[in-house]
């Protein structure tokens, strides 16, 4: 399994895209060992005020074939709504990743039955919802190739305890696992998803559908939700005036196609991915952030990149951490040291797919950036983005 940062233009992309491996990548390490005890991995508690709720939704494009020709009667998603919630709810915590999906997972890695116990997160399945203040701003996450919306709950709970709601994506056949009600898991093809100039189209039109879907839930439309309803005042708190998008890799990418596609997106950033289509040259006239790394595919040797940056007309912010690597934008960050041992993973292996910046700090900058955008743009407050923190030293700000 790989995972890839575009570094061209559409035209060449498949042909001199810069490949990273995945964090949890048999192709990243060297024979996987046998722990003695299960690793387990927890996910540290959100900083935000606010308890969480979320729920699982299955959407069916039924006017779209599924474009990865799987035999399947439309194309499918999993998403899920996470949210503010009351507190002291007994509903329980969901897994980090649902449960079958981890087994599939795992196993793919060659990882024995019970090496790794990947926890649960903070969300509340279901519980009820809870934040004054009035309807709230919406972000959608679409996490890198081969990889799952899993990846991403580190930053989506901050946000969501701080006052947004999140809904995360899954898009089958180009994520590693993704699991559907009734326990059905659909994994990508062997050796992972290899077209990526497709699936960004068909990542941009997934994500244009999710908004649909969405609009159509704060509508009352019903057709989507397990037991016909949504927790209580979710639907009515649902801003669809102030909707950001945020990816990493080829989310990142797809984060910025769809921009260029859908004018319902007020602000896009992207977690060390790229740009390719029509966006590189017709640029953006909507707050973007792009977060860069100093390896493969990064600013400084990614044309399309460079040509995409001088071509966006609305605000803009560019972002380089030192000691960063592809993998620090998400939960990779935090799973990785903890399970390079059982994948044989010797330090250089693993500081080329988190870098060399310390756990806590990729963590905190996970934490602070992210919302900071989203609070300026969506939000109209803050200051971290108006210039270099010496809270945060490793982080250089170009304009």
């Amino acid at each position: 399994m790989k995972r890839r940062t575009f570094v061209t233009g559409s035209a060449a992309l498949l042909a001199t895209a810069a490949t990273v491996p995945g964090p949890l990548s048999p192709t990243a390490a060297a024979v996987p060992r046998r722990a003695a005890a299960p690793v387990r991995f927890d996910l540290p508690a959100p900083s935000g005020p606010y308890p969480i709720g979320t729920v699982a939704l299955q959407l069916r494009d039924t006017a779209r074939p599924d474009p990865w020709g799987t035999g399947r009667p439309c194309r499918e998603l999993m998403i899920s709504i996470w949210y503010p919630a009351a507190g002291g709810s007994p509903a329980p915590v969901v897994p980090w990743m649902p449960a079958r999906a981890a087994d599939r997972y795992l196993s793919s890695l060659g990882l024995s039955p019970g090496a790794v116990r990947l926890g649960h997160a903070h969300g509340r399945e279901h519980a009820p919802f809870r934040c004054p203040g009035g309807p709230l701003p919406v972000v959608v996450y679409s996490p890198g190739s081969n990889a799952s919306r899993s990846f991403g709950t580190g930053i989506v709970e901050d946000l969501t305890g701080h006052g947004y709601i999140v809904v995360t994506v899954d898009h089958p056949y180009d994520a590693a696992v993704v699991e559907f009600p009734g326990g059905r898991v659909e994994t990508a093809p062997p050796g992972g998803m290899r077209d990526y100039a497709k699936a960004l189209t068909v990542r941009t039109a997934d994500l244009r559908f999710v908004l649909d879907r969405l609009a159509a839930l704060r509508a009352g439309d019903r057709t989507d939700l397990p037991g016909g309803r949504l927790p209580a005042g979710l639907r009515e708190a649902l801003d669809l005036r102030r909707i950001g998008l945020i990816g990493h890799s080829l989310g990142g990418a797809a984060t910025a196609a769809t921009m260029h596609a859908d004018g319902r997106i007020a602000a896009g950033a992207s977690l060390d991915g790229g740009a390719a289509g029509p966006v590189v040259e017709a640029g953006l006239d909507r707050p973007f952030l792009v977060v860069d790394t100093y390896g493969k595919g990064g600013m400084e040797t990614n044309p399309a990149l460079r040509t995409f940056w001088s071509n966006l007309r609305g605000w803009r912010l560019q972002l380089t951490v030192a000691g960063a690597a592809h993998q620090s934008f998400g939960d990779e960050a935090l799973i990785l040291p903890k399970i390079a041992p059982l994948l044989g993973m010797d330090q250089q292996a693993l500081e080329g797919e988190v870098g060399t910046i310390a756990t806590h700090r990729a963590q905190a900058f996970q934490r602070a950036y992210p919302r900071a955008f989203f609070d300026l743009h969506l939000r109209g407050r803050g200051r971290l983005l108006d210039g270099p923190s010496p809270a945060f030293p490793e982080v250089r700000y170009t304009r």
